[in-house]
């Protein structure tokens, strides 16, 4: 049963506008899911602030009737982030896409959160700037989103992900207050750091609707190679031996054969699809250091009984290679009718243990998972291809995936590196953080929302799964 009046409509459209009110049910069906297999729930409308000033007004309206919101980018998040749960507004940030000031004396960028990534990136590179988070989905996933989800990446490795480069924002909070937290400052540790409270909270604590972002010179230059290995385990292990020696390389991503051989068949660039597994292996910098770095690389993966190292000759061709690491989901979803692509984390050190782990488990349930991901901070992506109509083998399907991510807790690791918990992640959050932890969780998001409008039904689920894999002899 709808949950607006119209009463309550013509309230929001006296705000926004009759054109940025829209409850049609081609409109709400467009953002009932996002790209997370399985999760799906309809808004009962969907409206798009042009300004802070509306996002507040909406906010307070939603606050005073109880009415669900649930701010939303391009829908990327892989978690189940986005979907209305319990119905309600969907908050469109298409009006509020614009990069506000770039700041070259203080190296810093200030934009609206419907910015895209990759438009971002290539704004600040024009001026000879750098802003390293790079998620797959950069080619259409928004700021906003990204620090909701506190978005990862390829360069996450040396660069870290999008929490390192927020220096501060602003926020509508649920009740419709405005809050502006940190700035352009190298050093500020004036009371709690909220600024990092809200990127990560995945749109549960408040609504981002500016944000000043940290930008680096850019690199002088980079190069990249492409290590392929007959033996799975020998390439996890040379990760953990690039890291042990003092290397951190811009990039270090790991394919396995399934995925190798859906990524070239879908980007058709020649890539060695009789390889068990691949590296691909970046590095940026000055041109000296560069060049000593990869070349201590090459040994290391020679070493570890790499059978063929090779490096791209061109900028064109190193850009095909990476361009067909991030085409790895899209690749893999062509295989079967549903694609589950999850991200496991653990130490670096662990990469190989848990590689071969998600093996046995896809073996031991008799589904087909293709693992890669960005090996070189122990961020895995075992990826999933089935099909939801069988519901005997999606039952399989839990079962792997429930015990990967106990398999990750077990080496020291997470159950998400970089797609939030959202839905999907939110019945095993109790399992890495405990009772208390969880615990504390809620009554941080008590206080900023008592009355549970932005964005109910996620990170905390009604019931969480019973661990019955872990503690096995």
């Amino acid at each position: 049963m709808p949950l607006l009046t119209e009463d309550f409509k013509e309230k929001l459209i006296s705000i926004v506008g009759p054109e940025n009110v829209e409850d049609s049910q081609s409109a709400r069906l467009v953002f009932s899911y996002d790209a997370t297999p399985l999760y799906q729930s309809m808004p009962d409308c969907v409206v798009a602030p042009r300004n802070t000033e509306e996002v507040a007004e909406i906010v307070k309206l939603c606050n005073e009737h109880k009415i669900p919101i649930v701010p939303r980018g391009s829908g990327t998040n892989l978690s189940g982030g986005t979907s209305p749960v319990n119905g309600g507004i969907v908050l469109h940030f298409r009006h509020m896409n614009r990069i506000l000031e770039l700041d070259e004396e203080n190296l810093t960028v200030t934009v609206q959160p419907g910015v895209i990534t990759q438009q971002l990136i290539e704004f600040v590179e024009r001026k000879g700037l750098f802003y390293p988070p790079d998620p797959s989905s950069m080619k259409i996933s928004t700021i906003g989103g990204n620090i909701s989800e506190n978005s990862g990446g390829l360069r996450g490795l040396k660069y870290g992900v999008t929490k390192d480069y927020v220096l501060g924002l602003e926020v509508v909070l649920a009740n419709g207050g405005i809050i502006r937290t940190g700035g352009k400052l190298a050093k500020d540790v004036a009371g709690y750091d909220l600024t990092k409270l809200i990127v990560g909270s995945e749109g549960t604590l408040g609504i981002v609707t500016e944000a000043t972002l940290k930008l680096l010179p850019k690199p002088k230059t980079k190069k990249t190679l492409l290590a392929l290995y007959d033996d799975i385990d020998r390439a996890a292990e040379t990760v953990s031996k690039i890291i042990a020696s003092r290397i951190i390389p811009a990039t270090l991503e790991f394919l396995d054969q399934p995925t190798l051989k859906a990524v070239e068949d879908f980007a058709k660039i020649g890539l060695p699809t009789d390889a068990k597994a691949v590296l691909l292996i970046e590095q940026d910098g000055d041109a000296e250091t560069v060049q000593k770095d990869m070349e201590k690389i090459e040994n290391i993966c020679y070493e570890q009984h790499a059978i063929s190292v090779q490096t791209a000759k061109s900028e064109q061709e190193a850009h095909a290679l990476s361009a067909a690491r991030r085409s790895a989901l899209s690749a893999l979803a062509r295989l079967k009718p549903t694609t589950i692509l999850e991200d496991a984390t653990v130490p670096r050190s662990q990469v190989a243990a848990m590689v071969k782990a998600i093996n046995e488990i896809a073996k031991k349930y008799d589904v087909t998972i293709a693992t890669f991901g960005h090996a070189g901070d122990g961020n895995l992506h075992p990826t999933c291809t089935t099909d939801i109509r069988d519901k005997e083998e999606m039952e399989r399907v839990e079962k792997a995936f429930a015990e990967i991510f106990e398999k990750a807790i077990e080496l020291g690791g997470t159950i998400t590196g970089e797609h939030g918990v959202g839905q999907m992640k939110a019945p095993y959050l109790e399992w890495q953080l405990g009772e208390e932890g969880i615990r504390v969780m809620k009554q941080i998001k008590q206080a900023l929302d008592p009355n549970n409008i932005l964005n109910p039904g996620k990170i905390f689920a009604k019931e969480t799964r019973k661990r019955v894999i872990l503690h096995r002899s």
